[in-house]
């Protein structure tokens, strides 16, 4: 007879549905996630809300973007433009920096723009307090800020 120590499980990921959740909150929620060893796949990256004024929102990203190296502008730090990478470096700053807990967990992290085939069949979960409160014309969404900032579909 088996123990229960011997029997491996396949860990199956937890898919967060991102369509309508406000991004800080949903970071933050995802990032707990990862940090108690869970593997997380968010999907729908493009539908993520963020809010505030659409051009303060993006004139902050711009600023962010001018951010470079003085030497030569490869050389400095690397602004993401698709939505599921501005989503996956938002989630990578709630993490602990240099721990090798916070490492690990961004390596069990995955970004999707939509719904890929792999992760369809799973059963997919929402924040309660991540969703939007107000109406979506008062957010702008991921998809909004990465086509203004040079993100071609």
């Amino acid at each position: 007879m088996a123990s229960q120590e011997n029997v491996v499980s396949i860990d199956r990921p937890i898919v967060v549905d991102a369509t309508d959740h406000i991004a800080g909150r949903l970071s933050s929620n995802v990032a707990k996630l990862l940090l108690k060893g869970n593997r997380v796949s968010v999907v729908n990256c493009d539908k993520i809300m963020i809010s505030g004024t659409r051009s303060n929102i993006i004139g902050e990203y711009q600023e962010f973007l001018e951010i470079n190296s003085i030497n030569h502008w490869k050389h400095g730090p690397k602004h993401p433009r698709r939505p599921d990478t501005i989503m996956k470096r938002m989630i990578r700053g709630m993490l602990p920096k240099e721990k090798p807990s916070g490492i690990a967990a961004h390596k069990r992290l995955r970004t999707f723009i939509g719904s890929p085939k792999e992760v369809r069949s799973f059963k997919k979960i929402r924040f309660e307090n991540a969703i939007i409160k107000k109406p979506s014309s008062n957010y702008t969404t991921m998809a909004e800020l990465g086509r203004t900032i040079g993100w071609t579909e």
